[in-house]
């Protein structure tokens, strides 16, 4: 059997820390057997043929700019197969601009309120591979709040109080999904604000599951 290949794209808002988070997955990966490479260039998106002989693409970009050509490039691998799995901003706080990026994810940051607080994960979907024996559990750490597709097969969700904004208490909102984009399969949780957070076993066993997941 070929050997599995992923690219990481990392950069952006330095908060999030995607050189740490980032060589926890590559880390992950490489254990598992595969070549990872790491890229902190938009423009390896411009490589077509690299693209299309990846398993998986795991962008780590919070809060950037991104090229039309650039864009373009990472739209048709996904559309063709290439897997896409991230987590947090990394994710889905990547280019506020590009509607058809969010499109692809299947959600865009828009708040979090009260900053790193206390909050609940509930595992909804038990029966899903990725959640499979998991319970709910806690998190201290960003809450977020998403505009999400009402397409997304939603595994985790969490619940807000009115605290600090009193209009969303008992929102429900998205946490974990899974969804398609053309013939890639994306996955994305909001868990992960830094590193630190993928010390929580739940959290950091979502992320691995979903990236081997998401892989073609």
């Amino acid at each position: 059997m070929a050997q599995k290949e992923a690219l990481i794209v990392r950069g952006g808002w330095k908060g999030h820390e995607p050189v740490e988070t980032s060589d926890i997955v590559a880390a992950f990966l490489t254990g598992e057997g595969w070549k990872v490479e790491i890229s902190e260039n938009l423009d390896v998106y411009l490589d077509q043929e690299k693209l299309a002989r990846l398993n998986l693409i795991v962008p780590v970009w919070t809060m950037g700019e991104i090229a039309k050509p650039q864009l373009a490039g990472l739209l048709t691998a996904v559309r063709g197969g290439v897997g896409l799995a991230g987590w947090h901003g990394g994710l889905a706080d990547s280019f506020r601009s590009q509607t058809e990026y969010q499109f692809m994810v299947g959600g865009q940051w828009v708040a979090h309120p009260g900053g790193i607080i206390d909050y609940t994960v509930n595992i909804i979907r038990p029966d899903d591979p990725i959640t499979a024996g998991l319970k709910d559990f806690r998190m201290r750490s960003e809450q977020y709040y998403l505009h999400v597709d009402p397409g997304n097969e939603v595994l985790a969700t969490t619940t807000f109080g009115g605290e600090h904004a009193e209009w969303i208490a008992g929102t429900v909102m998205p946490a974990v999904w899974k969804r398609r984009y053309g013939q890639g399969r994306v996955f994305y949780s909001s868990l992960g604000h830094v590193a630190a957070d993928f010390q929580v076993p739940e959290a950091m066993e979502i992320l691995r599951r979903g990236l081997l997941w998401a892989a073609r």
